[in-house]
């Protein structure tokens, strides 16, 4: 990166475009239900989604109780436990981990780390909650119909999701499409706000290599999932016609039961590479603002600028252009050319490239950093660590004559679960204890903080460890309950009550963070406008929590990038981004 020195009379240059009006609301209904205003539809987005997030929590017991003790809960048959599968599966994936990083995260933070008022489209930002929470009502009320929620898993692979041998063939699977329908056209709504905002509604002075990383990773995975969810959604409409019309886009010549369904010509593998177009984008879709999230996090409690900013930005980019063309090796196992097996190993071997360099940089970022082991610093490093251990098993994964024989293992289980679960997770607890300040006003109680994060933490390794373990000795998933299978010893049946008793303590061990949040509402220390010292734009509001608006009655100006920590000659070991230059300083 360049240094430029800037003058002592150096000036912003001149705003382009006039301050946007801002929508004033007259009503409670209009201020908290109805709102326009970002900084509450991204409550509004967070509270649904760690709502919906709970019930797949209780979903993934069901799983494990299963696992580790068959036919031991008499509610819990073939039918209910594959509803379970696919219901957590899709439920933590789409409408917790998108809804929760983009929705509510990105509507809480681009407008103030860029500068804006607001959104730039705030009725259109409003409609996309609602769209979303009418999607996830949608999913939940599969509950009510006959015969329950589908139970296809959550890749809703044709033929076998609409024909009668599967749970919820008949209703359920059209209310799983119909909520996926509705989800994606939500998120368009508000994916094109967030592009929109960080393009055309940064305060004067931010340029673009002065944005945060979290803008620059929520940004790049908006723009990723705008060209990724038309596959889903595409996909979604077509496996619809087939299950209500009768069409055949996914459906072949098959015999049901001895009778040969009015279905011909069509191709189960079409839907196959329609979804994974989706779903590979989707992993770093999730995975791209939690970069940014961490990245922001270490800076400011190591009290360091970023090492390699730049290559930071366009190591985001590369990972967002690769992520579109590794979709074929979730589908080594369904008859694919070797030389297309060749090309998509090669792929997602080579996207492991700028997430090294992204980890690389995080490293030397902590190296000889004044860190602070607070709560937020604490999430923020077991992602890293977490991250490093789940892509290490993706590069085994990555390679065909690897991959085939783990495929229908507990080891793809183990390292989606490292990779899309915990990862991300770890650094939404992160981000909360680390924003909490800013959205309430007060902190966050900080030994509960600790402790949620060890037994989190340390809980989360010894459930997904072992069961690396038990996909290497042939352990299958998918199966309602093993039997007697040969190749998988008794000890391993030990094992697997040992998960799921871990994953019972972990999953209780998260109301210690509910009640973190609701006590420190009312009862948490007060913690002033910047806390944590930190540099970017978001904490210097001139109000906490920020008013409508943001800003006041001027907006900010921005002189610096927001990594200025530890700067030779400053009054503070930080300079915010809307300082006005020292005599001398050499900027970025």
């Amino acid at each position: 990166m360049t240094d430029i020195t800037i003058k002592p009379d150096h000036e912003a240059p001149p705003a382009e475009v006039p301050e946007m009006e801002l929508f004033h609301s007259h009503s409670w209904w209009t201020t908290y239900v109805f709102s326009q205003d970002a900084k509450v539809i991204a409550i509004q987005y967070a509270g649904t989604a760690i709502a919906i997030g709970l019930l797949a929590l209780i979903l993934s017991w069901v799983i494990r109780i299963q696992l580790a003790f068959p036919g031991a809960v008499s509610f819990i048959d073939a039918q209910v436990y594959y509803q379970s599968v696919t219901m957590h599966g899709m439920i933590m994936v789409v409408y917790m981990l998108t809804a929760i990083l983009l929705g509510g995260f990105g509507n809480y933070l681009i407008p103030l780390m860029v500068g804006a008022r607001d959104m730039v489209f705030p009725f259109v930002n409003m409609l996309s909650y609602w769209v979303y929470l009418l999607a996830t009502l949608v999913l939940a009320a599969s509950y009510l119909v006959p015969g329950g929620p589908t139970g296809a898993g959550w890749t809703l692979y044709p033929p076998q999701s609409i024909l009668t041998g599967t749970p919820g063939y008949d209703y359920g699977i059209i209310m799983m499409l119909a909520s996926l329908i509705l989800f994606i056209i939500g998120f368009t709504m508000g994916g094109l706000n967030y592009v929109v905002t960080v393009l055309q509604a940064r305060a004067r002075g931010m340029t673009l290599m002065r944005m945060p990383l979290t803008v620059w990773g929520i940004f790049t995975a908006a723009v990723l999932a705008l060209l990724a969810f038309p596959g889903l959604f595409v996909a979604c409409v077509m496996l619809l016609l087939d299950r209500i019309l009768g069409t055949s886009f996914f459906m072949p010549s098959i015999v049901e039961f001895g009778e040969l369904k009015n279905y011909n010509g069509g191709s189960p593998i079409l839907f196959q590479h329609l979804f994974w177009f989706f779903g590979h984008p989707e992993v770093y879709i999730v995975a791209l603002p939690a970069f940014g999230v961490v990245s922001d996090i270490i800076s400011v409690h190591a009290r360091k600028n970023i090492f390699g900013y730049r290559m930071m930005v366009w190591a985001i980019v590369a990972i967002g252009v690769l992520s579109l063309v590794v979709w074929g090796h979730h589908m080594y196992v369904s008859g694919m050319d070797p030389a297309f097996g060749f090309f998509f190993a090669i792929t997602t071997l080579a996207i492991a490239v700028p997430t090294a360099l992204k980890v690389y940089n995080w490293v030397l970022t902590l190296w000889r950093a004044d860190i602070h082991f607070t709560t937020p610093m604490l999430f923020a490093i077991g992602f890293l660590v977490t991250f490093v251990n789940g892509g290490i098993t993706g590069l085994y994964l990555g390679n065909v004559i690897v991959d085939v024989p783990l495929s229908a293992t507990l080891f793809v289980v183990a390292h989606f679960h490292m990779v899309m679960g915990i990862a991300p997770v770890l650094v939404i607890f992160g981000a909360i204890y680390h924003w909490y300040p800013k959205i309430t006003g007060r902190m966050m109680d900080d030994a509960l903080g600790k402790l949620h994060f060890w037994i989190t933490f340390v809980g989360a390794y010894a459930i997904f460890f072992p069961m690396h373990y038990l996909g290497l000795l042939g352990m299958p998933r998918r199966f309602y309950e093993m039997g007697q299978t040969a190749f998988v010893p008794d000890t391993a049946h030990y094992l697997n009550i040992f998960i799921t008793v871990m994953a019972l303590i972990v999953g209780f061990a998260q109301f210690i963070f509910f009640y973190n949040v609701f006590r420190s509402l009312k009862h948490g220390k007060a913690s002033g406008g910047n806390p944590w010292r930190a540099a970017s734009l978001e904490w210097q509001t001139p109000e906490t929590p920020p008013g409508h608006g943001n800003w006041g009655d001027e907006s900010p100006v921005v002189y610096r990038w927001p990594y200025a920590y530890s700067v030779p000659g400053a009054e503070q070991d930080y300079l915010p981004q809307n300082m006005p230059p020292i005599k001398g300083e050499h900027i970025i």
